[in-house]
């Protein structure tokens, strides 16, 4: 029989020790002369009576016969050696290259791996961090780098994807109304308005119609109608000196970048000579308040601060009746984000005010309301309902280097009519300017600068 020929699996994985393998059966000899001896077990059933002859060569690991451990064992890289903490590898950084660090004793011994001591890094708050990040910006070149550069550079993303629909609208194909209708459409897309639209293509078709026209006339024609819509609105930010201290209160939703966009203007005003103090008045976040101290350290401006949850209303009020007394010529004013759709929460904001205008009338003297222009068509409803609120005086619209559709602020200008103060296209402090219509029509365009 097969079982009785071949060894078993247990024989065959073990062998049998001292004894010679099994010479070939010659094919004319019957099954019955063969010796006893020469039979194997049936395959699958363990010779235990053999067994352990078998394993009895396998020698003992060291701990158990008293002899002293290798210095080079294979496998050694992969756990400690009892009684001796790991050393870091050799050439590690401040340590001895040949040797490695030296042992760390830490009393009983353990199996687990010794870690090396890591350098003497503080905790910090993030938004703290945060903040610092935002004030200095990526690593950047801002001496060569100007403002039209940054502002081409963080408009990209708009600019690319307005002018991709423009060359597809225009390039081998004849002016007629289903062009200017894509054209508008387009237009509308990128948040211009229907009114700032149909006006840009009025003026494409304007002379043109049935006849070729490049993308880059129409470019050239949108960044002059753009230029057209935002020039009543480029309005720089002004400070009353007989007014002391100027009041600026800025509002928002969350996330707008409120607090951020209020230490940059900290520092610009600084840089002009002007006595500054900040005022937490983002109670509700504990963050919000730290990254404003941030700020404050950073441009060596005073902030008025109080616990996490005060009542801004108070805050305000005192911060007003601390830089009346200091004889400070700007106070800048936080809040905390809320959405223009809660109604206690535009409550707070009223509170605000009219505990402002307890001390000082004519408080606050300014009030900017800054956008996320990433919101879109969201913006128009935030500017409504936050002028009920409180008296927004002008805009300011930040990161415009995201995935915005910068037309949104020629939409504002035709519906509200309110100044665009500055512009953030970045996290750094220099990446918030006086908005200027023709470099922000241009950069939009696709167009370089004239």
């Amino acid at each position: 029989m097969a079982s009785e020929e071949k060894p078993g699996w247990f024989g065959r994985l073990f062998g049998r020790k001292g004894q010679p393998a099994p010479e070939d059966k010659p094919e004319d000899k019957p099954e019955a002369e063969l010796p006893p001896e020469a039979a194997s077990p049936s395959e699958g059933e363990p010779d235990f009576a053999t067994a352990a002859e078998d394993v009895a060569h396998v020698p003992l690991p060291p701990e158990e016969t008293g002899e002293p451990v290798p210095d080079v064992v294979e496998g050694a890289d992969l756990l400690p050696v009892a009684g001796e903490p790991e050393r870091p590898p050799a050439g590690t950084a401040g340590d001895d290259p040949a040797h490695g660090a030296d042992p760390v004793d830490t009393g009983d011994v353990n199996r687990e791996p010794v870690v090396a001591p890591m350098p003497d890094i503080q905790p910090v708050d993030s938004a703290a961090a945060l903040a610092h990040d935002a004030g200095a910006g990526p690593d950047r070149e801002p001496e060569a780098k100007g403002w039209w550069s940054r502002l081409t550079s963080g408009m990209k993303r708009t600019s690319s994807a307005l002018s991709e629909r423009v060359t597809g609208l225009f390039t081998k194909r004849k002016l007629d109304a289903t062009t200017l209708e894509d054209l508008e459409d387009a237009l509308i897309q990128a948040d211009f308005g229907v009114e700032t639209a149909m006006r840009v293509s009025e003026a494409v078709g304007k002379g043109r119609y049935e006849k070729g026209i490049s993308p880059d006339e129409v470019r050239a024609i949108l960044a002059a109608e753009v230029e057209r819509a935002l020039e009543p609105v480029a309005v720089p930010l002004a400070i009353d000196a007989s007014r002391k201290p100027f009041v600026i209160l800025t509002v928002g939703v969350n996330g707008a970048g409120k607090t951020t966009t209020l230490g940059k203007l900290a520092s610009k005003l600084r840089a002009e000579g002007r006595t500054v103090m900040l005022a937490a008045g983002d109670t509700f976040r504990a963050a919000a308040i730290d990254q404003l101290k941030v700020w404050g350290a950073r441009t060596g401006t005073p902030v008025v601060s109080g616990a996490q949850g005060a009542d801004a209303a108070g805050l305000a009020f005192d911060a007003l009746k601390q830089a009346s007394a200091a004889g400070t010529d700007v106070l800048l004013i936080d809040t905390a984000g809320r959405l223009q759709n809660k109604t206690g929460l535009m409550a707070e904001l009223e509170k605000i005010v009219r505990v402002l205008r307890k001390q000082d009338p004519e408080a606050p003297h300014a009030t900017i309301l800054v956008l996320d222009a990433t919101v879109g068509q969201n913006a128009l409803s935030q500017v409504e309902l936050f002028s009920q609120a409180a008296p927004v005086s002008g805009l300011v619209m930040t990161k415009l280097d995201g995935t915005a559709r910068g037309g949104i602020l020629v939409a504002l200008a035709a519906k509200f009519g309110l100044p665009v103060h500055f512009i953030g296209v970045g996290e750094g402090v220099e990446d918030l300017e006086p908005f200027a219509a023709r470099d922000f029509a241009r950069a939009i365009a696709g167009l370089e600068k004239d």
